[in-house]
């Protein structure tokens, strides 16, 4: 669904599953997230025109995001609250807010797959400022006080994978209009 009211709703229910996430993994609740982003991927799966495009673009950025996140906490630079199953990997918790972002690439996103660069800035300043925000309103998560490397890590991380999601979503629905 590309019309007003699909892309208003997909950052309403993209910023409730964010909203949820973060307030139950600073609470202790690594879970909480999950139920919402259940009811947003069947919403975003019903209405789109492209959902195994979708589908297959959650799978690559729950893929992406695990490695991702996984060496951030890895190298002590990031520390998550309820850390489940591991702290030595990115918790349940935040491979869910992946899979989240994943579902506005072909949606609410799209204006950033004919933009690059704007992809790259969105990305490197959109990134950090998620985690930020998770940091500061919800105690979800710690950053390594020591130095600005978890910043610069995630800027330069978000400002790579943000159009590499992007050019992913336009291979993915490409595909899945060709075989229609």
């Amino acid at each position: 669904m590309s019309s007003g009211v699909g892309i208003v709703l997909n950052v309403v229910l993209f910023q409730c599953v964010w909203l949820a996430t973060v307030a139950g993994a600073g609470h202790g609740m690594w879970w909480t997230g999950m139920p919402v982003l259940l009811v947003f991927a069947i919403w975003q799966l019903r209405t789109s025109r492209w959902p195994r495009a979708d589908v297959q673009l959650v799978l690559c950025a729950i893929a992406l995001g695990f490695v991702v996140d996984s060496v951030l906490a890895r190298g002590g630079w990031l520390r998550y609250a309820t850390p489940w199953p591991s702290p030595w990997f990115a918790p349940v918790w935040i491979v869910v807010l992946w899979a989240n972002f994943a579902l506005t690439v072909n949606h609410s996103m799209a204006f950033l797959k004919e933009r690059i660069w704007l992809a790259v800035l969105f990305g490197a300043i959109g990134g950090p400022l998620a985690y930020f925000g998770a940091a500061r309103l919800f105690n979800a998560v710690q950053f390594d006080a020591s130095s600005q490397a978890p910043t610069a890590l995630l800027a330069i991380s978000w400002a790579l994978v943000t159009p590499l999601l992007m050019a992913l979503g336009t291979r993915l629905v490409a595909r899945e209009t060709a075989l229609t």
